[in-house]
């Protein structure tokens, strides 16, 4: 009975891992993209337990499990630290050309806005990025930056996808778009360092393919391509920031970088999951830093939580363009070219069913 407990459970593995790499963009299958740790994890105990199974059920135990285990691994590994780092580490100095960014998913029912406050205040970021802020974080967040983080782009919203911005460092030509959805803001803006420099950044947070969101992931994918097109179109030094809704392992993440040939600061460091706070199992990368290749890294941590879902995190990166040509950025070929604009084009065109 325990040799088909077993055998079942590496096989159900094995299905999954499969659903990931299909092309579709319903939520049950991209759903599988995002714990890919957990089931390297199950596979490797199914594969542990597989010797004491008996004869008929030992062989398919072992080869189900070890496929499901290389399979993820080839996925995960370049977030750990056994995997080169893809944006280098900066050097000391430089402070004038250096951006520290605090991203923080508040959870729109979650009311600890102190705790939030005290981090932003510990740490001090240049810039404060809130996601699914409403007029009552809002109003909080006014109270206690606004002396302080003088410069802001405010869009509050009840439906989960509101947004703040809060900045030290002088904003260039800040706007609100709302790229694929009507009720689903993000915000470009210039950013003026205080060497004199402006880079851009986009903040983002799309909505995620799920039973209650989305049945695809279609105007997710559709809206991140649409910025990685923007960038590949028009280069230049580009941060981008938010709760993306997927993991940094998944089709479409990848695709966006090769796109828009932005680098991932977690690439050779680790995951910095941030998502489900108060799961420790349950918990993956969804909250994200990318940056182009004209950026260095010197510093990326997961700070304590506050009452919501997720962590924030924060991160500092240095404007160090003569260090560009120390990067391998990551370019798409003409057939991804193709996908990323039919999937922006259907995103368009279709109207959300949920």
């Amino acid at each position: 009975m325990l040799s088909i407990v077993i055998a079942t459970l590496a096989i159900l593995l094995l299905g999954i891992t499969i659903l990931a790499r299909l092309p579709f963009h319903w939520w049950w299958i991209r759903s599988c993209e995002f714990p890919r740790l957990q089931i390297a994890t199950l596979a490797l105990l199914t594969l542990l337990f597989a010797p004491f199974s008996e004869a008929p059920w030992r062989w398919l135990i072992v080869s189900s499990s070890l496929v499901t285990l290389v399979v993820q691994a080839c996925y995960i590994l370049p977030w750990t630290r056994l995997w080169p780092v893809q944006v280098q580490r900066a050097e000391p100095g430089h402070d004038e050309r250096c951006l520290r960014l605090l991203i923080a998913n508040v959870l729109t029912p979650n009311r600890n806005a102190e705790g939030l406050i005290e981090l932003i205040q510990q740490h001090s970021p240049d810039i404060v990025l809130t996601l699914e802020s409403d007029d009552w974080w809002g109003q909080h967040l006014d109270a206690a930056l606004a002396s302080q983080w003088p410069h802001a782009v405010r869009i509050p919203q009840d439906n989960l996808y509101g947004m703040h911005l809060y900045s030290r460092l002088p904003l260039v030509s800040p706007r609100v778009e709302r790229l694929i959805q009507d009720d689903i803001p993000s915000i470009s803006t210039g950013i003026t360092l205080p060497c004199g420099d402006s880079i851009q950044l986009y903040a983002v947070h799309p909505r995620p393919p799920a039973p209650n969101e989305s049945e695809e992931s279609l105007w997710r994918d559709a809206e991140l391509l649409l910025i990685g097109k923007r960038i590949h179109d028009a280069p230049a030094p580009t941060l981008v920031a938010g709760d993306l809704n997927d993991v940094a392992w998944s089709r479409t993440t990848r695709l966006f970088c090769r796109i828009s040939g932005m680098l991932d600061p977690r690439r050779g460091r680790g995951m910095f999951s941030t998502f489900h706070a108060h799961y420790p199992v349950l918990r993956w990368p969804l909250d994200h830093v990318f940056s182009s290749e004209h950026f260095t890294l010197r510093d990326m941590r997961r700070l304590p939580g506050f009452g919501s879902d997720h962590f924030p995190i924060l991160t500092t990166l240095c404007y160090r363009p003569s260090r560009a040509d120390e990067h391998e950025t990551p370019d798409a070929d003409r057939d991804e070219h193709r996908e990323a604009h039919a999937t922006i084009r259907e995103g368009k065109e279709r109207e959300q069913e949920t």
